[in-house]
């Protein structure tokens, strides 16, 4: 089996069974990734550290085509996720950056984002605030580039994603 012709996957887990999963799959041979994130929990007495998978139900696993029918069989595991159809590709680079980023950073919060380039979206903090426009790109550092229409100009800004919604 050469490296060259796999792929990673995004794998849905049942849930809290990501660890499992993981520990299955490379029990079984599979190359896999279950991006673990340290947290620090108060228990009664004490301040723990523990790892939590950093996206619920979850697992990525690097395989050929061929492979892939045996790996939903493995216990746990529900299905690939799916985009436009088709199985998710992750890229190498993606998986690279998330190891590198947990090697980095503890205690790490996953938010999702439903804000896409093309969506109308209105600002709802600072001096723009109630302006509306269309989202030109979504910039991977927490940033959207926003196209503001107004007075028959065209304004192009940078805002945090928390500071505009969807309409």
């Amino acid at each position: 089996m050469s490296k060259e012709k796999r792929s990673w996957f995004a794998l849905y887990t049942k849930p809290r069974w990501e660890k499992k999963v993981f520990k299955e799959l490379e029990k079984k041979g599979f190359e896999a990734y279950c991006p673990l994130n340290k947290v620090r929990r108060k228990w009664s007495d004490r301040m723990k550290t523990v790892e939590e998978p950093l996206f619920k139900s979850y697992v990525f696993v690097r395989v050929e085509q061929k492979e892939m029918t045996e790996v939903r069989y493995v216990d746990g595991v529900l299905n690939y996720v799916y985009w436009n159809g088709k199985p998710a590709v992750v890229r190498d680079e993606e998986i690279v950056a998330i190891r590198k980023f947990l090697s980095e950073y503890e205690d790490v919060e996953v938010t999702s984002t439903d804000i896409r380039p093309a969506d109308r979206v209105m600002l709802n903090t600072g001096v723009m605030m109630g302006a509306t426009g269309h989202v030109l790109r979504v910039l991977s550092n927490n940033t959207v580039e926003v196209r503001i229409d107004s007075l028959g100009f065209i304004l192009t800004a940078k805002f945090e994603k928390k500071t505009i919604v969807k309409i």
